[in-house]
Parts: C-alpha cells; structure tokens; sequence
C-alpha cells in the first residue's frame, strides 16, 4: 500500500515530510529575518515566479523589527549572538539608507 501512495505522488515534488528543518535558535532567526530584508531589497528571486521585486517599506519593517529585538535582548545575548545582530543590523541600515537616497 505505501508504495502505491508513494506512486501517486507528482514527480518533481519534494516531501516536505522528508526535509529536516533547520535547529531554531537565535542566530538562525536573525539570519531569517536578514534573508527576508534581502528578499525585500530585490536581491532574492521570488520562488515561485522567479521575479525579483523591491519592496522597501517591507525591508524598513524587518530592519525595525531587528533593531527592537536589539533593545528587548540588551544584556542577555553571547557575544557571538551580539556581534551577528549588531552586523547584520548595520548592514542592512546603510543598504537602507543607500536604497532610500537613490529615490
């Protein structure tokens, strides 16, 4: 029987069953939210169209969201997890600022 279901499936398709999902933690969640401020910038192909679109009022949004993260989480993160968001958030802040004057 698990065979025949497993003949059913479309080909090309992936189980997402059998993906493992990334190790949630801090530095992995700021990196998501980096990814998807880069997405918001355009350097990121939509997947399933394959389009790059810029929407910078959704990058400011995850940028703002990273820099209250900054503030909630004073004092209470490793040094490594630091010095990934303080990175991370300075980077896309002057890519912000770039983006914004070429308007």
């Amino acid at each position: 029987m698990a065979d025949a279901k497993e003949a059913e499936k479309p080909q090309g398709k992936v189980n997402e069953e059998t993906i493992p999902l990334p190790e949630i933690n801090f530095p992995s969640f700021i990196l998501s939210l980096h990814t998807s401020a880069l997405y918001n910038f355009g350097d990121l192909q939509n997947p399933a169209s394959g389009e790059k679109v810029k929407n910078l009022p959704a990058a400011k949004q995850t940028i703002d969201i990273m820099g209250i993260l900054k503030e909630k989480t004073s004092g209470n993160l490793d040094q490594y997890e630091q010095r990934l968001l303080d990175g991370a958030l300075y980077e896309l802040r002057m890519r912000y600022v770039k983006e914004t004057e070429n308007k």
